[in-house]
């Protein structure tokens, strides 16, 4: 046994020689703080090594052990310190790969490549490869997604500055020829003139309304409404116009089902549906409109026309802003729509806001137009919500 005394002061030899080597390696490590990771590694490797041998030297000087004995431990220690120095070179090294591997990873997520995670020598470093392969692969993503937001965004503007300059280029001729009094028939110019106003409002319409989509600041003043009177109601409305286009309008309903909407909004979307079928339907042929119950829950709105398919790449890209139709549903002229591409857009973004779903698909000689509203319940109150971002 070792007396009391004997151990008080080997551990407080001990202490006294660690505390002073550890903190001269924490001096050297804070000075040294930009080093590579290997040379601080065999700092603090060799500040255990430097702890032991100090407190083995006071603790054998001041016990008065053999000089035999003493070289005897000396060697044992100097073994034992060149195995771990190694031991931490070997770490060091593995380390000094892994922070190379991450920073060339780091480095080509920054040029927009996409990296693949692989397994490094622990499992913090393995995460966080993972976590830079994660973010690179939603980096390209939204790269990706941005591209396709830019394009969209060129070709819309494109088309709106053509659709604006057809019909600003007809009210300058009319003017024109008004003001120089060479108009044979005033009155049809002064009609004319009356409806390329007419589409230019609606197409600063159709682009305040998309605006205030994409915004999500379209406010909503929710409510029952009956389905089916607005589908009515729009068929009402547009019954001229289609049978100016020798085109017929049929209407059906599962039942006097409610929904919970904003009537004027949801009148929009109607009426922009309809008038696209109308846009895409063929002298001679007929347009179904029907309302029926889906689910408990659920109220379907179904617009289907004889208007020929659209090619299935296409079918994800008929709610883009600008989108247009090919030529198998190229739109008719002067059906009543702004003809840039808006209409089906703003239907997606009012049905989005009512917590609804659209859908199109192709039918045996046209399209079929599917909305889907939730079903009014006596537990939701009138109130107003903002359109989802």
């Amino acid at each position: 046994m070792i007396a009391p005394a004997d151990l008080a002061a080997i551990v407080g030899t001990t202490l006294v020689v660690a505390a002073v080597i550890s903190g001269v390696a924490v001096l050297v490590l804070r000075a040294l703080r930009r080093a590579s990771i290997l040379l601080r590694l065999g700092i603090v490797v060799a500040a255990a090594i430097a702890s032991i041998v100090g407190g083995t030297i006071a603790i054998a000087q001041a016990m008065y052990i053999s000089g035999h004995d003493f070289v005897v431990l000396a060697w044992v220690i100097g073994v034992a310190a060149v195995v771990s120095l190694g031991v931490a070179a070997v770490l060091g090294m593995g380390l000094v790969r892994t922070s190379r591997t991450l920073r060339n990873a780091t480095r080509a997520v920054g040029d927009g490549h996409v990296v693949a995670a692989t397994p490094q020598d622990s499992g913090e470093f393995s995460a966080l490869g993972q976590e830079l392969a994660d973010i690179s692969r939603r980096l390209a993503e939204s790269r990706e997604e941005v591209r396709m937001l830019d394009e969209s965004r060129r070709e819309l503007v494109a088309w709106i500055s053509h659709d604006l300059r057809t019909p600003l280029a007809a009210l300058r001729a009319m003017a024109e020829a008004l003001e120089d009094g060479i108009a044979e028939d005033p009155q049809r110019y002064y009609r004319q003139l009356r409806s390329q106003c007419d589409t230019l409002s609606h197409l600063v319409e159709d682009l305040f309304e998309l605006s205030k989509i994409q915004s999500s600041s379209l406010q909503l003043e929710l409510g029952p409404l009956s389905l089916y009177d607005l589908v009515s109601d729009a068929v009402a409305d547009l019954s001229p116009l289609a049978a100016l286009h020798s085109v017929t309008l049929n209407e059906s309903q599962d039942g006097d089902l409610t929904v919970l909407g904003d009537a004027r909004e949801l009148s929009r979307v109607v009426h922009n549906l309809l008038v696209n079928a109308i846009e895409h339907s063929p002298a001679g042929t007929s347009i179904h409109v029907a309302v029926r119950e889906a689910s408990a829950s659920t109220v379907v709105l179904s617009v289907i026309d004889e208007g020929g398919g659209i090619p299935e790449e296409h079918l994800g890209k008929v709610f883009d802003a600008g989108w247009r139709g090919t030529t198998a549903r190229t739109p008719r002229a002067g059906v009543g729509s702004g003809g840039a591409g808006l209409g089906l857009a703003i239907v997606h973004g009012i049905v989005a806001a009512h917590d609804g779903d659209v859908s199109v698909e192709n039918t045996a000689r046209g399209c079929r137009f599917d909305v889907s509203l939730p079903r009014f319940s006596r537990v939701g109150q009138a109130g107003a919500a903002t359109v989802p971002s």
